[in-house]
């Protein structure tokens, strides 16, 4: 099947209006963001039935006719991994298409295994090896060459056939009700909203910190977070992790003070160390009850790990009638949360409830026993 490059306006309407009638379409995206804040679309790959395009966004001012046609109600939008795509369509549209399936999410209920790679899955559905040749490709360059544009369309062509497969082993396997949470969260513009003052939650090593120090890191990442998207410059090029760290734990109250702080460098204090020692002093100031409260987890009793110990023995048990992987559903720490009374739970909430998770609330609540043979575990209840 010929490959379309569309990189004119007229190009663009006349494909639209020949896929116009489709019922799904298959989508993937080329981008990049090693050196930005937000990601760069660099290309969109689209195929239907019949026809596969590559879209150049680096050309195209104007992507309205293909966007008014993924955003349509009545058409299945197929991505493989849809977060970071959908990200990129939320922000050129500000909203997001309605109605998304995601093979990989599709995967994962199907026993493929969690989060399997576009390449493998092909692999284990289609028996075909996809090239990699181009997987570290700089999009943003111009001319593609035909190697190129066949290798980004492969990553819509196969997905035409194994968005059928899976789709219709859920159905045969009464599954599709499963996805509609994972495709919901999707879908919800709640997903891809960013709010600076979450952002100390990913500084990574944030749990070492406490009390005021806490509070300081949210201030300063915050700032950070600011920062970059203003400049769309990723956030590490603005301050490093473990800068933010030692800044709230060391506290400075003055530009001398900064030569405490390790891979603070001197230009970094020129450009913005007045305001980091303002960012510091606001959170200093801050009443300690609007301080970042870490959630604090007693350890479980020796009894406590033997019903956990039980419960991964169920976990298995159920996974293996359903052909899932159990660490598609639940690690150790989810177990050991619901036993510890936490009810905020993936675990306990859609397919994942359904499958396992009413089941392991059952054993807790004595609702549901276990023997065991040499060869099988047994339930009753």
């Amino acid at each position: 099947m010929t490959v379309e490059y569309i990189d004119k306006p007229e190009d663009l309407i006349e494909f639209c209006q020949k896929i116009a009638d489709t019922t799904w379409l298959t989508v993937d995206t080329e981008f990049l963001r090693e050196k930005t804040y937000s990601p760069q679309l660099c290309l969109i790959q689209v195929a239907t039935e019949d026809y596969i395009a590559c879209i150049d966004p680096l050309v195209l001012s104007d992507l309205t006719p293909f966007l008014n046609l993924l955003y349509k109600p009545d058409i299945t939008v197929v991505f493989h991994a849809a977060r970071q795509d959908l990200e990129l369509f939320y922000m050129l549209k500000g909203s997001l298409p309605s109605n998304v399936f995601d093979t990989q999410i599709a995967a994962t209920v199907l026993g493929y295994g969690e989060q399997i790679g576009y390449g493998n899955l092909v692999q284990h559905c289609l028996s075909v090896t996809l090239d990699k040749a181009h997987s570290r490709t700089d999009w943003t360059k111009r001319p593609l060459d035909p190697a190129q544009i066949a290798y980004a369309a492969d990553d819509v062509r196969y997905l035409r056939d194994v968005y059928k497969m899976l789709n219709q082993q859920l159905k045969e396997k009464q599954r599709t009700h499963w996805l509609a949470d994972d495709f919901a969260t999707l879908t919800s513009t709640d997903t891809y909203l960013i709010n600076p003052d979450h952002a100390w939650r990913k500084v990574k090593g944030f749990g070492r910190l406490k009390g005021i120090q806490l509070a300081i890191l949210q201030r300063l990442a915050a700032w950070r977070e600011q920062r970059a998207i203003k400049s769309n410059r990723p956030r590490r090029w603005i301050l490093k992790d473990d800068v933010l760290l030692d800044l709230s734990k060391l506290a400075p109250e003055s530009l001398d003070k900064f030569s405490m702080v390790r891979s603070l460098e001197d230009n970094t204090i020129k450009r913005f160390g007045e305001t980091l020692l303002t960012e510091i002093k606001q959170a200093k100031a801050l009443p300690k009850e609007q301080w970042p409260v870490l959630k604090k987890t007693q350890p479980l009793s020796q009894q406590q790990n033997a019903i956990v110990d039980a419960l991964m023995a169920l976990l298995r048990k159920f996974c293996d009638e359903q052909s899932i992987s159990p660490v598609a559903v639940a690690s150790r720490k989810d177990v050991e949360a619901m036993v510890a009374g936490e009810k905020d739970l993936a675990l306990l909430q859609g397919w994942r409830y359904e499958i396992v998770g009413h089941h392991l609330q059952n054993f807790i609540d004595g609702k549901l026993s276990i023997s065991a043979n040499t060869t099988q575990l047994n339930t009753k209840g």
